[in-house]
């Protein structure tokens, strides 16, 4: 019966995603980001079971990648497609221009399946990640309409011009190009998975942690730009 539980857990995460994209598709995409968190936090608990119970198997490594793809692919690139349709919209732009861009945000769902196939794949990856995870990409996502729905942040100022840059067509095509190179791009990126509390064992982790709750507690959704960049140059200036 145990070894089960983990796989189960994985499936709540599917289940989730599917949720995340009725919401999306009904254009509620706050309940979505909402649902794509919760199978995150699914994400989290499977692998963490599957270790505890010591139950690791092919079957659900295979499982978790297949349901990561529903809830940290398709369901952001739903996201990224609406967002995508509702900012053209208030461009002077061809009938076919309308139709097109759009559908460019489903580009996140191809590398993130491209990623999780190489990860899959990849021997080095068990304790470092290449690429950006699936889970994190999509988070970021899911930050952006919680960041257009925001009115200020801790420091005060209005985020009308932040807001007006972001519901840009040019500017949400260029962020899909980038997280797409950044899911299959090959170099080092910390993961955070905490074996003891020790601080020597886990600087880096404690740090981009540390550093991400102040930015929250700041900037509010906001600062999810702010956070992935800290990932980044902290995955690649300090020993992971």
């Amino acid at each position: 019966m145990k070894r089960h539980i983990p796989n189960f857990i994985t499936l709540l995460n599917l289940f989730s995603g599917c949720i995340a994209l009725v919401y999306a598709l009904q254009g509620d995409l706050i309940t979505a980001g909402i649902f794509i968190a919760i199978a995150a936090g699914f994400d989290f608990l499977d692998g963490f079971a599957a270790r505890l119970l010591k139950v690791q198997s092919g079957i659900g490594k295979d499982l978790d990648s297949l349901a990561d793809v529903v809830s940290f692919g398709v369901v952001p690139g739903a996201i990224l497609y609406i967002l995508l349709n509702e900012s053209i919209s208030t461009f002077v732009t061809s009938e076919a221009t309308q139709l097109i861009v759009p559908f460019t945000g489903f580009i996140i769902p191809l590398f993130s399946a491209l990623r999780l196939a190489k990860f899959n794949s990849d021997p080095r990856q068990k304790e470092a990640f290449y690429g950006l995870p699936t889970p994190a990409n999509a988070l970021f996502i899911a930050s952006l309409p919680f960041i257009l729905a925001q009115e200020t942040t801790l420091f005060g100022p209005e985020m009308g011009a932040f807001k007006r840059g972001l519901m840009n067509p040019v500017s949400l095509m260029a962020l899909v190009i980038i997280l797409s190179w950044l899911l299959i791009a090959d170099f080092r990126l910390l993961s955070l998975k905490i074996k003891n509390l020790e601080w020597k064992d886990n600087r880096p982790r404690f740090i981009f942690l540390i550093f991400s709750l102040l930015l929250i507690l700041f900037l509010y959704f906001s600062a999810a730009p702010f956070i992935l960049l800290a990932y980044i140059l902290i995955s690649r200036f300090m020993k992971v």
